[in-house]
């Protein structure tokens, strides 16, 4: 008989004695050939294996497993906490990792993810390279845009009657992603946000790596609080555990100059914005229209092949 892949992954950590990822545990799983042992892997056992570590610490009260970070989030056991001591948790192992390769393209599924369940808006990409960019220059460009309709939350008289009042209650966000945000890309990514954003409601810059440094912080803050632009730390790991680190300053008015200029130079903000004038005219939001929303599970997936 198999075992299962809590199973598989009490093993390994009561072999390494300290908190360990999921990818972590995975390969070691690996090396050892304890994988061979699992009742069942599928197309990506990986992936399975981090999902079941999640959902278990989350949502089992009597779960074996406790977890550190929380990013890189690792897990430990119960047991070894009450043997070694509550130290070991703050332990971060030294482990030979491989680069992580996935792209900035590959984040977006997660913000359309965060964006549909937390913001209730529906995001659309925008392609860079379909822009004509020698008119206006490089940093132009949101990597997506998003549309928050108040038709669930509001009742038809008053949706008709705000608009006549030109207060349709309708929000447009804009963000801007980057894989990672540290010192040393700071100014640079935050100003293109500034640039790309400043247009919408509510602006963002969205990233999956945030470095916790203390001063990096204290300037990250800073500049939010300067230009009101919201920062988001995208979860890789737990979808439903990205959230809004530093709010946008909201914007009752949109500077419908750039919109026009973004409209002219980019045929998807373009196609964006028709989407939205039918969709409000219809009352009826076409989903489909704008990016898909995967499931949790699909989207550790898509990012656990490329890790």
């Amino acid at each position: 008989m198999g075992i299962s892949f809590l199973q598989l992954a009490q093993q390994v950590i009561r072999e390494a004695k300290h908190p360990l990822t999921a990818n972590e545990i995975w390969e070691t799983a690996l090396d050892k050939g304890y994988d061979k042992e699992l009742e069942t892997k599928g197309k990506t056992p990986w992936a399975t294996l981090g999902a079941r570590l999640y959902v278990d610490v989350r949502d089992n009260p009597e779960s074996i497993f406790v977890a550190t970070g929380p990013r890189p989030k690792r897990f430990f056991l119960r047991a070894l906490v009450d043997t070694l001591g509550t130290k070991v948790l703050d332990t971060q192992p030294i482990v030979s990792q491989k680069k992580s390769e996935y792209l900035e393209k590959d984040l977006h599924p997660f913000l359309a993810y965060y964006g549909f369940y937390y913001l209730r808006a529906y995001l659309k990409t925008i392609r860079h390279n379909k822009s004509d960019k020698k008119e206006f220059g490089e940093w132009v460009h949101p990597d997506m845009v998003g549309c928050y309709f108040p038709f669930s939350d509001w009742k038809d008289e008053v949706v008709e009657v705000s608009s006549v009042m030109g207060n349709s209650a309708i929000k447009l966000f804009s963000f801007e992603l980057k894989r990672e945000l540290a010192i040393t890309n700071l100014r640079e990514s935050f100003f293109q946000a500034v640039s790309n954003s400043s247009w919408a409601n509510e602006g963002y810059l969205a990233a999956a790596e945030i470095d916790k440094d203390e001063d990096f912080r204290s300037e990250l803050e800073r500049l939010s609080t300067s230009f009101g632009i919201g920062v988001i730390q995208i979860d890789i790991e737990d979808p439903d555990s990205t959230e809004t680190i530093l709010p946008a300053r909201s914007r009752d008015s949109v500077d419908w100059e750039t919109v026009n200029k973004l409209a002219t130079i980019n045929p998807d903000f373009r196609d964006f914005l028709k989407r939205i004038k039918i969709d409000i005219a219809s009352r009826e939001i076409r989903k489909e229209m704008y990016d898909p929303i995967l499931d949790k599970d699909e989207l550790i997936q898509s990012i656990a092949k490329k890790r």
